[in-house]
């Protein structure tokens, strides 16, 4: 990841017990209308847009891989950090922030 270009992020909307989002959002204040306006509960999650989440982490210094599971593509494909900011929410629309 090359440090000199700015990093555009995403907001991804996971909803309560969903296994696939169900909603990606420019800014967080647009996420937060489409959530409060269906009284949602999930997690609001900031993504970096061109990188996985596991490379990410690991040119922040979130993570770093040693052990040789940590590398194969099993472990890759279902990675994720609570380092990313992320905000919860319930469904009397009341975020608690988690994260960066």
């Amino acid at each position: 990841m090359d440090d000199q270009e700015p990093q555009e992020f995403v907001w991804v909307f996971n909803g309560e017990n969903s296994n696939f989002p169900s909603g990606v959002f420019r800014s967080r204040p647009q996420a937060e209308e489409w959530i409060r306006q269906y009284q949602l509960c999930g997690v609001l999650t900031k993504f970096p847009v061109g990188v996985s989440v596991y490379d990410y982490a690991v040119a922040q210094e979130w993570f770093m891989p040693i052990q040789e599971h940590q590398r194969s593509p099993k472990f890759i494909q279902q990675f994720s950090s609570a380092s990313l900011e992320h905000f919860h929410y319930d469904d009397e629309f009341h975020a608690s922030q988690e994260g960066h």
